[in-house]
């Protein structure tokens, strides 16, 4: 069995589907960090079957978690402090995005104005549905489309 050691400080990112854990690492730009990071694949889980698990030496701040609730808002996130979890976020998908996804609309501004940010707005939660700021070019979760 793999044994990865205890965080004292930082955040736990548990629940995570299997496979998925690299994809959160490059949105979180974790490897832009200066912190201690683990990530745990196929771990064995009763509620899924597997998953992955992300830990991360550092303040609960410094991560985006619009991009965690973008990317799956079933993940747990736990707080760690003095090696206990003291608290645990609630993910949800959030109302705006910003140069997370991109239009694909060849005639929306953004293509032209390259330094103008990606914005898209949730129009459809249930859905999952997104769209642009700028041309209302519609842009679903690549999650909601799996299923």
């Amino acid at each position: 069995m793999l044994n990865v050691g205890q965080l004292n400080e930082g955040v736990v990112l548990d629940h995570i589907e299997a496979g998925k854990s690299m994809q959160i690492y490059k949105y979180l730009k974790l490897d832009k960090m200066d912190c201690c990071v683990a990530i745990i694949k196929n771990a064995h889980s009763n509620k899924m079957g597997k998953k992955d698990i992300i830990k991360v030496e550092c303040p609960i701040d410094q991560l985006d978690l619009n991009v965690l609730g973008y990317i799956d808002h079933n993940i747990t996130v736990n707080i760690i402090q003095n090696a206990t979890i003291v608290d645990k976020k609630e993910l949800k998908l959030p109302k705006q995005l910003v140069n997370i996804i991109h239009c694909k609309n060849p005639r929306c501004i953004t293509s032209i104005e390259q330094e103008l940010d990606q914005v898209f707005l949730l129009t459809d939660p249930e859905k999952e549905v997104y769209r642009c700021k700028y041309c209302e070019e519609k842009y679903r979760s690549s999650r909601k489309n799996n299923r």
